[in-house]
């Protein structure tokens, strides 16, 4: 009987002690959400049990992810859906680059660009009718490619008939970046729609830059 009970006393002490390192770890552990035979994720969604991935150049090194962006737009936007005002499927929708809070907001990145045409595929799948002011009334047959897209506003309509607008702001935060998206009356300038998200710096660092962009950390400067 004291046998017994000595390692009944080891076991719990034993029990407390893996309880109490589980509660100063700070971390929670990784919980495998597709079985025992599938890679286990961790709560932000990244894969913690598959090798590190880079590309050839070595721009991106890091775990294969099984959330993007799009995927916190998406939440984002229902956020938005759920506390809209005035905005119907007979009212036309534009939505703008998300700009640098810190910046004059003339300013964005890759970041911005990617959560502006995710919120263009949400909303349409809302069945809110969006309209895409960078098209322009004929199709650019080039080399590299056949477009109909177009940031130069020369080539643009003036006039597009937009009520609201989908727009937002992305601060940088020691987690990620924090974005700010809202609608706004495209004439009355008042705010009928919010939504506030932080994306992770791993989803954010996932978003790669297109090879023309790279430069290797090199500078080019034009010679006289």
């Amino acid at each position: 009987m004291k046998k017994l009970l000595v390692i009944s006393a080891a076991l719990a002490s034993l029990s407390g002690c893996a309880q109490l390192t589980q509660l100063t770890s700070g971390e929670p552990e990784p919980v495998n959400m597709y079985g025992a035979d599938k890679p286990v994720v961790d709560r932000f969604g990244a894969i913690t049990q598959e090798p590190m991935y880079q590309n050839d150049n070595a721009i991106y090194q890091g775990k294969a992810l099984n959330k993007h962006i799009g995927d916190y737009v998406q939440n984002m936007a229902q956020d938005l859906i759920s506390n809209m005002e005035y905005v119907t499927d007979k009212t036309p929708v534009g939505v703008t680059h998300f700009a640098l809070t810190d910046s004059d907001l003339n300013h964005t990145n890759l970041l911005g660009f990617q959560i502006a045409e995710s919120f263009i595929h949400e909303l349409h799948k809302f069945r809110i009718p969006v309209l895409d002011f960078k098209a322009t009334d004929y199709i650019r047959v080039t080399e590299t490619g056949d477009f109909l897209l177009s940031r130069d506003f020369l080539e643009l309509k003036h006039k597009v008939p937009m009520q609201y607008i989908l727009t937002g702001t992305m601060t940088k935060h020691q987690g990620g970046f924090l974005v700010n998206a809202r609608i706004l009356g495209l004439e009355s300038k008042a705010v009928v729609a919010t939504s506030q998200m932080l994306v992770p710096f791993y989803v954010v660092d996932a978003l790669l830059p297109s090879e023309d962009e790279r430069t290797d950390g090199i500078g080019l400067i034009q010679g006289k």
